[in-house]
């Protein structure tokens, strides 16, 4: 076997370990509670040794840092929301309305990952005040993205042009959030399916011309 086929290897092996870990993190840490979740437990579930754990992620707030972001982004790749396809495809759509319905359908995917783990992280930060630290203080990185699609939504056909950009921003942060997801989708059990169709049709009459 050559050098280059097995450092694939290699790398293969350890991103699908890196992956166990992170998923084993999510079910015990939403199952269980952050604090009550110890990195052995972590590890029992991925079926690694403990030091693998404190070897790929350090300690077990750096493990919740990067199932939060991994969780996020819906993979382990370094791009940013703001850089991903489905949001740079949902921002050059023609029309207001199209921006929208294609901004809605790849948001509601986040959501529906984000959503879980938004409990565990507020619980986490409950319990151990040092996980707030994790991440910047300042302006929410959440209201940063739905500020940029507000300003792209305005510059479109079919946006209402007497809604100030910063209006639009608003809505589309407290309607596009997790804890609104959750409590249609979770409380009230509604489908995926109907909850885009009414985020996206309540979207369209705040923020398009009839």
């Amino acid at each position: 076997m050559s050098d280059v086929k097995r450092t694939n290897k290699r790398a293969q092996k350890a991103k699908e370990t890196r992956r166990r870990i992170l998923d084993a993190a999510l079910e015990l840490f939403a199952r269980d509670g952050y604090g009550a979740t110890n990195l052995q437990d972590v590890a029992d579930k991925a079926g690694v040794a403990v030091q693998t754990i404190y070897f790929v992620f350090g300690n077990k707030r750096a493990l919740l840092k990067e199932l939060v972001d991994v969780t996020i982004a819906g993979d382990d790749e370094p791009v940013a929301t703001m850089d991903r396809p489905w949001y740079t495809d949902a921002l050059a759509a023609g029309t207001a309305q199209d921006m929208l319905r294609a901004y809605v359908t790849g948001t509601t995917a986040v959501l529906e990952r984000v959503a879980p783990i938004g409990e565990v992280l507020q619980a986490a930060a409950a319990s151990d005040p040092e996980v707030a630290a994790l991440w910047p203080q300042g302006v929410d990185p959440r209201f940063v993205v739905q500020q940029n699609a507000a300003e792209a939504l305005a510059g479109k056909p079919g946006a209402r042009a007497e809604t100030p950009v910063e209006e639009m921003a608003d809505v589309l942060y407290g309607l596009l959030s997790p804890e609104l997801y959750l409590l249609f989708v979770r409380e009230r059990g509604w489908s995926r399916e109907r909850w885009e169709r009414w985020v996206g049709d309540t979207l369209r009459a705040q923020l398009c011309r009839v």
